[in-house]
């Protein structure tokens, strides 16, 4: 794995918490995106299932920074965004 890859998940990352994404347990999202040959499946798979270990994601934004958050996954070419996304938690 490439350092390009290193920061595109890391980059991502930020650009979420920047839109007022609170991540628990990112160290762990970190450490496993790292380890990941295709990180944005591992992130979706992690959006989706990753309460189970404790990785959560919490909007404290209310919504308001739906358009950043949106971007976000634009940017970084998802194809949509996973559903704990879609409204704020």
């Amino acid at each position: 794995m490439g350092s390009l890859s290193t920061e595109s998940f890391a980059q991502f990352l930020d650009s979420l918490k920047k839109a007022g994404i609170a991540i628990s347990k990112e160290a762990e999202l970190r450490e496993r995106l790292a380890e990941a040959q295709r990180w944005r499946y591992a992130f979706q798979t992690l959006a989706a299932n990753g309460k189970v270990i404790g990785i959560c994601f919490e909007d404290h934004s209310a919504g308001r920074n739906e358009a950043e958050i949106s971007r976000a996954f634009n940017e970084f070419q998802f194809p949509e965004k996973p559903g704990r996304f879609s409204r704020p938690i």
